[in-house]
């Protein structure tokens, strides 16, 4: 089995698809102004290039790794962090870049293989659209959605993945204004179904930060952060060597800010 044959089904089935426009005009908010010197451009100008494959041990377990793109290489995850707080500063002030890429090639590119910079753990929230909220596009960000983004052991796994296999270099927790799922925890109501299966991993932030929502969701994302770094070998290890950078942040869904928790 290939380095990619766990996901490579999934990725050619994504690249079938765009982020939601063709030209800057049809993203819905003003025309980005073209930065040549902006480090954005050139991260996606080198997502062309690659290097040799080559194999990581993690806590005792070897994973085939993809040829690394040559910006993954060079990005550390401070670097891999600030692009993400760069690229929502331009989605605060409506000068998008992302709708200027030609998704054509970015499509051709990540047909057979998908090397994101950097993940993000969110919630399922249809206010919070990831790639657009960071300004990035296909192959750029590998995006795991979960109403209260709670690390869950199929969340850590696919985290793992995303950080020993495609190299990814930053782990945004994300949690965000207004969510129900912290909000159904604290009310601690009757829900139906298996929504209540949700309570007991957001509970923990709802006892340090009491019953206001968003006290309780900013301590939320914190805590899952340190679930990651804390229960996985794969993720904790590649932390200690300055390889990955684990954070949390709170997404304002009113001003489209994100801030980082730590």
């Amino acid at each position: 089995m290939t380095s990619h044959s766990l996901l490579d089904d999934d990725t050619a089935k994504s690249s079938q698809t765009t982020f939601g426009c063709e030209s800057s005009s049809a993203c819905g908010l003003h025309p980005s102004v073209p930065n040549k010197d902006s480090s954005r451009r050139r991260f996606l100008q080198m997502t062309a290039g690659g290097a040799a494959a080559g194999l990581a041990t993690a806590a005792g377990i070897e994973f085939a790794m993809p040829r690394p793109v040559l910006a993954q290489t060079t990005l550390s995850p401070d670097a891999a962090l600030q692009e993400l707080m760069d690229g929502n500063k331009r989605f605060t002030s409506e000068r998008l870049t992302a709708c200027e890429h030609d998704l054509a090639i970015l499509k051709q590119h990540t047909i057979e293989k998908q090397e994101p910079f950097a993940a993000v753990l969110s919630c399922a929230d249809s206010r919070v659209p990831i790639e657009l909220v960071f300004d990035q596009s296909i192959g750029q960000i590998f995006v795991n959605r979960i109403a209260g983004n709670i690390a869950t052991s199929e969340m850590i796994a696919s985290l793992e993945y995303g950080a020993a296999v495609l190299g990814t270099k930053v782990i945004l927790v994300m949690g965000h204004g207004g969510c129900g799922a912290v909000k159904a925890t604290i009310q601690a109501k009757e829900v139906p179904g298996q929504i209540s299966a949700l309570f007991p991993h957001i509970q923990p932030a709802v006892d340090q930060a009491g019953p206001n929502l968003e006290a309780a969701t900013k301590a939320n994302a914190k805590i899952q952060a340190a679930l990651l770094r804390q229960s996985s070998t794969v993720i904790s290890g590649l932390v200690k060597t300055n390889k990955l950078k684990v954070v949390a942040a709170y997404y304002d869904i009113g001003s489209g800010a994100v801030s980082v928790l730590g």
